[in-house]
């Protein structure tokens, strides 16, 4: 068993208070015994506007941001998931929303670059979001060994796509990492329903860190930062405000599910399902 947390905030625009917040939740969980620490999207500054992130965004493997994160997971000696840092990529104008896996001495293990972006525009309160403006899109998929298990990297607007997650527990998946700032209003309706989803359909447990609060843009997250077991079962969860959520891995418990209740291995492709008459 391993003690993993999630961390939940409410970021600013001010790039050194962020990290500062980032790195009091990061000593409190890893002082707590955390050795999984997940920061939320977007952990190092939500602006006034989306672009204000391509602004500050950073070569891979060489940064404030990214210096931060790997100091922080050496000298706690923890492992660290950085919510979304933006990286740099080709287009000027565009920034990856890379997560990047922090090993317990610093060094990077992965990155998983957000796949889909959220382009869309809620009618309810007229709040319009066109992601793909300032980002570019990542496109495949990433599972890595890790102590606690094997991780399925993905990002807040990911949670909707169910084949995404189904790609991941193929690939060998025990925990998918979702961290996230969702709004306010998408996530009273659907949030912790499709994280329980993702859980119990993949039989992984999920670690889901996210922004919650009120930001300077005017936008309002939802926060609810939860793990959720395998079974759907919420082990911890944050409502509101900075803080820090834990639960325990048993990756024995999981495995042992697996085999007496064995989802994973009837699952059907769509050659082998046949076309029904109507």
């Amino acid at each position: 068993m391993a003690l993993i947390a999630a961390l939940q905030m409410a970021a600013g625009p001010n790039v050194p208070a962020n990290l500062m917040e980032a790195g009091r939740l990061i000593k409190e969980a890893a002082e707590r015994g955390a050795g999984l620490v997940v920061l939320p999207e977007t952990f190092a500054m939500m602006g006034a506007d989306e672009a204000d992130r391509v602004k500050i965004a950073e070569p891979f493997g060489n940064g404030p941001i990214q210096t931060f994160v790997s100091q922080q997971a050496s000298k706690y000696g923890v492992w660290i998931v950085a919510g979304t840092i933006p990286i740099c990529s080709e287009d000027p104008a565009k920034s990856y929303a890379a997560s990047i896996l922090y090993d317990d001495k610093g060094k990077v293990v992965a990155r998983y670059d957000k796949i889909h972006l959220f382009d869309v525009e809620l009618s309810e309160n007229q709040e319009v979001y066109t992601e793909s403006d300032t980002t570019m899109p990542g496109n495949k998929p990433v599972v890595v060994d890790t102590p606690f298990g094997k991780l399925g990297l993905s990002v807040c607007y990911d949670l909707r796509f169910p084949e995404l997650y189904r790609r991941l527990s193929e690939q060998g998946a025990q925990i998918l990492v979702i961290p996230a700032a969702f709004t306010e209003l998408t996530g009273k309706a659907h949030w912790e329903v499709l994280i329980r989803a993702r859980a119990i359909e993949n039989l992984c447990y999920v670690i889901a860190p996210g922004q919650g609060g009120y930001h300077v843009s005017g936008r309002t997250t939802y926060g609810h930062s939860m793990i959720v077991d395998y079974w759907g079962r919420v082990r911890d969860v944050r409502e509101k405000g900075a803080g820090v959520v834990l639960a325990d891995i048993d990756l024995d418990a999981l495995e042992q599910t697996r085999k007496t209740f064995p989802v994973l291995s009837h699952r059907c492709t769509t050659q082998t399902i046949t076309k029904g008459t109507s």
